[in-house]
């Protein structure tokens, strides 16, 4: 599979037989929207900056909330979540996506707000790869995101929803986050199969210019 970041929390994820697209925004967020054609559209909550489905080409079904689903093939899970530290009460629900398909277990976490509990974590279970808020603010910060990435144990992650030259408002560079590892390299997108996940490095920043060329 080809894991492209469009920039914010949005991935297009190119499977052999199907694209999913996370968290789709429009250009009031200041990245550049390009066209784009998905088969299936994961939402995990209703912000301006996470919900543009509208953006979307080829009439793709669109997942919100939690369960799982089996959309055009492919198996997904919904776990709930919470956009703050305050059971919602700030920003309300945030939704946990995992993804299961070509032997990964791809879980991207919306905009999490906190620490994952035991019963989150084991709902989970397995994950290859971790698409990982850092930037704060909105989200938990670079240290929480640690803290994540040790109670989950991804084979690989990738930071998200951080501040760039683009977006319209603040969050915390990535930097904050990359230099809690020694194992960082920065990529214009991520080729992954089962055989060479094991070979690639644990944190993977990518390029959003990259993914409108």
């Amino acid at each position: 599979m080809k894991i492209s970041w469009l920039g914010h929390a949005s991935f297009l994820i190119e499977l052999k037989e199907k694209k999913i697209i996370t968290d789709p925004f429009d250009e009031k967020l200041g990245y550049p929207v390009l066209e784009r054609e998905a088969d299936i559209v994961l939402i995990s909550h209703d912000h301006w900056d996470h919900n543009a489905a509208h953006v979307v080409n080829g009439n793709p079904e669109v997942v919100k909330g939690t369960g799982n689903f089996n959309v055009k093939g492919i198996n997904i899970k919904g776990i709930a979540s919470y956009h703050d530290k305050r059971q919602g009460r700030d920003r309300g629900n945030n939704t946990i996506y995992k993804i299961s398909a070509e032997e990964l277990d791809i879980v991207h976490l919306g905009d999490l707000g906190h620490i994952l509990n035991n019963e989150q974590i084991d709902e989970i279970g397995n994950v290859d790869i971790l698409l990982v808020p850092v930037g704060g603010v909105f989200t938990v910060d670079a240290e929480e995101a640690r803290e994540i990435v040790k109670q989950i144990e991804p084979r690989i992650t990738i930071p998200m929803h951080f501040k760039t030259p683009h977006l319209c408002f603040d969050l915390a560079p990535v930097e904050a986050f990359t230099a809690r590892f020694d194992n960082m390299v920065k990529r214009p997108f991520l080729e992954v199969s089962r055989e060479n996940s094991q070979s690639l490095p644990g944190i993977i920043v990518l390029d959003y210019l990259n993914s409108h060329l």
